[in-house]
């Protein structure tokens, strides 16, 4: 499966009494497409999945899928703790007519190498769809090792890893010793550039929402031997890219949304509004970079 260089985590559009709001994914849709969006995956961490019920994820695939009428792939987040509910889930994903899945690494029960390997295996044996491999430590408290992504990349449908260590050394560990058809993508924005400059394939990423064009721009004049102009971009991208962090994701995205015309609604708790600080943070971010596309590609 080919998903391109930039791999929007799509937020989850709500109204205003906090209900999901199917009816907004359309225009989300395709304003992430013109913003330089080539795959994005629903359900997953941006997306809010931890606060929606499986008959929202059920439907919440659905209708992406036919939000993208097939312009891109739509890879489902299935992910959670329990390997049969997920496996359960993914079953579901896959009657809903998504393009793959994406596992992440069981949080809370801080499983051993070995039972990350199992639970990951056990899954994509049971579903006829490619799978995304999802590690983020800072999240779920366990790290996969480079072994053992290196270990299931030799199951038959697990074609990717999003790698959201941060890990540079990790990244590279596991590109060096994959098949050349395994896919590694970055799952940390600011490290978009480097991650790349090591043999990545692209980001899976929250920043795309708004400046995925840039990224894509980054990456190309990077691929075309354009160092200094691609590392300019970087430079202007990487502040931006922090203040969508500025606090718990995706409050600070979702505000930008908002300021960029685009309505995806609120969050929903645990979660809460940006504080007045972390909006002109965030407004200060989105003035900064819009001058970023400046650079020719050729």
């Amino acid at each position: 499966m080919n998903l391109g260089n930039v791999v929007t985590a799509m937020v989850t559009p709500f109204n205003k009494a906090g209900s999901v709001d199917f009816e907004k994914l359309g225009p989300l849709m395709d304003v992430l497409i013109s913003r330089g969006t080539e795959a994005v995956i629903v359900g997953g961490t941006t997306g809010e999945s931890a606060t929606l019920s499986m008959k929202e994820k059920a439907e919440l695939y659905r209708e992406s899928v036919n939000a993208s009428g097939g312009r891109i792939p739509v890879i489902a987040g299935t992910g959670m703790n329990d390997t049969y509910a997920t496996a359960e889930l993914s079953i579901q994903a896959v009657k809903d007519g998504v393009d793959g899945v994406m596992l992440v690494a069981p949080y809370y029960n801080k499983p051993s190498q070995q039972g990350l390997y199992e639970h990951f295996k056990t899954i994509a044996e049971k579903v006829d769809l490619p799978v995304m491999l999802y590690n983020v430590p800072g999240r779920t408290m366990v790290n996969m090792l480079p072994e053992t992504t290196i270990a299931l990349s030799e199951v038959p449908n697990i074609f990717s890893v999003k790698e959201a260590s941060g890990n540079l050394d990790q990244i590279t560990t596991i590109i060096a010793n994959t098949p050349q058809d395994f896919k590694v993508y970055s799952g940390d924005d600011s490290l978009t550039l480097p991650a790349v400059a090591v043999g990545a394939d692209g980001i899976v990423s929250v920043s795309s929402h708004i400046v995925g064009s840039q990224m894509q721009e980054m990456i190309k004049l990077f691929r075309n031997g354009k160092v200094q102009e691609a590392a300019a971009i970087h430079q202007k991208l990487v502040p931006f890219m922090n203040a969508m962090f500025i606090a718990p994701s995706p409050s600070p995205v979702k505000t930008a949304l908002h300021l960029t015309g685009v309505d995806t609604g609120g969050v929903r708790l645990p979660l809460v509004p940006l504080t007045e600080g972390e909006l002109n943070i965030v407004k200060k971010a989105l003035d900064e970079v819009s001058n970023v596309e400046q650079f020719p590609s050729s």
